[in-house]
């Protein structure tokens, strides 16, 4: 007879456990969090993938470039994020040209500082945007 009462409790326990397993899933959990150097492969294609993004989307006539990175922090969770801070100038290139761009002066000089959160599967090369945020000095 006590075998009887012993299955619904089982259940009932499994039950609970998935329970408790699926709440957990949905949980962003963090692995790591942390600031990375500018020299880190994943950071290096990231930027790469920044620049050619903003100048894609830009209005500007001419090209930018990144100047500086101020800060870069990656964050690991079930993929990874950075969020970076950077400055970059307009180049003396124009949209189709992409090589031998030197930074321009005079009248035309133009920094922005950004901020970016990037979604990252590197591996597979996929990014996303998560949020962008760019004034001018």
């Amino acid at each position: 007879m006590a075998e009887f009462w012993q299955a619904p409790q089982l259940l009932l326990a499994i039950f609970m456990a998935l329970v408790a397993h699926t709440y957990q899933v949905r949980k962003k959990t963090f692995l790591s969090v942390g600031e990375v150097s500018a020299s880190d492969p994943y950071v290096t294609t990231t930027m790469q993938y920044l620049s050619d993004d903003f100048n894609k989307k830009s209005n500007d006539k001419y090209n930018f470039r990144i100047v500086r990175l101020l800060k870069v922090q990656k964050q690991i969770t079930d993929h990874m994020e950075f969020h970076v801070n950077m400055e970059m100038r307009r180049t003396t290139c124009q949209k189709l040209e992409t090589t031998n761009c030197s930074f321009q002066e005079g009248e035309l000089y133009k920094q922005i500082e950004c901020f970016y959160s990037v979604f990252v599967v590197p591996w597979f090369e996929k990014y996303k945007i998560l949020n962008k945020n760019c004034t001018d000095d």
